[in-house]
């Protein structure tokens, strides 16, 4: 199926206004003149209504960084501030939505930089400039994307401006991505394969629990290890749809000191297991009724471990009681599907 038209959207939308708040979302379609986001929405991950198709434009690389560049037709996002949702609007000059996945190549793990400033020349022109939204989507995972307009058929060169990732590195990143880093990627485009890129439809599924299984981008994707997989887990608890992790890997970080533990959250999308970056979490660990530790627990990406939160406690033993509070929920913009998951998450109680 052909799309050629831009989604349109209106602004702000609040918490109380996730269920059932369906006449806002809206596309235009040269095969479907209306359609509308699923109707009464969970606070869940859902299926979304529809698939776009994207394709892949470019790769480039500086040092250890891999960037691969793709795009899609222009599509709405929410974006999020503190709790507050907020539908971004397609512009009426955006012509596509570009992507960007961004990872390590001695590790192939994918990196979630803060920031990336992208300025799209052609001929040596500029013809936009975006600051990329760090987004999740069900078949990407963990990207970069923002709608952007591009002057007609050709050749295109991005300039990606990287921002230092500000997750501790832990393993064999330990070390690396702690410096602005700017790449380019040149890439090809045609009007005509971007209009006919698929629009896959979900009728018998849309709005049913449940994700859409990740793409085979030829690249990278951003997943943490099977609960099962994770070393010395703790517990296990859900908040906001999401899951859980806490573990207290045997043998420490470099940064923990000696005779001390490392305390670990291994917060995850349900079904494939993306990471939920940007979130601002805490911890209180109790023994006998007495707080051995309350407070924050600090980002960090592990080959190994993936994206997690963690901190140095002086023990962990069978028998503590663990309090996991989210400060603010994951700061990235979703896709449909996840736009009303990840944003009421309420505190979570293990049991070691």
């Amino acid at each position: 199926m052909r799309r050629r038209d831009l989604l349109r959207a209106a602004g702000p939308l609040g918490l109380a206004g996730l269920s059932g708040c369906v006449g806002m979302f809206e596309t235009q379609s040269a095969a479907q003149s209306r359609f509308t986001t699923v109707e009464d929405r969970k606070e869940k991950v859902y299926y979304p209504t529809h698939i776009d198709g994207m394709t892949m434009v470019g790769m480039g690389g500086q040092g250890r960084y891999k960037v691969g560049l793709m795009y899609s037709l222009p599509h709405a996002f929410w974006t999020i501030t503190g709790r507050n949702l907020n539908l971004a609007r397609v512009g009426e000059d955006a012509t596509a939505h570009l992507m960007a996945t961004i990872w390590d190549t001695k590790t192939k793990t994918v990196l979630p930089t803060s920031r990336i400033d992208a300025t799209i020349l052609k001929g040596g022109e500029e013809v936009d400039s975006t600051k990329m939204w760090p987004m999740l989507s069900q078949n990407m995972g963990y990207h970069f994307g923002d709608n952007v307009q591009l002057d007609g058929s050709g050749t295109y060169t991005a300039e990606l401006s990287l921002s230092p990732m500000q997750a501790r590195r832990m393993g064999e990143l330990q070390g690396a991505f702690g410096d602005q880093t700017t790449m380019e990627v040149e890439f090809e485009h045609s009007r005509e394969e971007l209009g006919n890129l698929s629009l896959e439809q979900l009728p018998d599924k849309q709005g049913d629990p449940g994700a859409i299984e990740p793409m085979d981008m030829k690249m990278p994707i951003a997943q943490v290890p099977e609960r099962g997989d994770m070393p010395n887990v703790l517990g296990r608890g859900v908040s906001g749809d999401a899951d859980f992790v806490a573990f207290a890997p045997d043998e420490s970080p470099h940064f923990v000191p000696d005779g001390q533990s490392y305390l670990a959250v291994s917060p995850r999308t349900p079904y494939n297991r993306y990471p939920l970056p940007f979130m601002s979490l805490s911890a209180k660990l109790t023994r006998n009724g007495n707080a051995v530790f309350d407070d924050i627990l600090r980002s960090a990406l592990d080959p190994e471990l993936g994206y997690h939160y963690g901190a140095a406690v002086e023990s962990v033993e069978s028998g503590d009681s663990l309090t996991v509070t989210v400060d603010a929920p994951p700061q990235v913009s979703r896709h449909e599907g996840y736009e009303t998951a990840f944003v009421k998450m309420p505190k979570m109680q293990m049991s070691v």
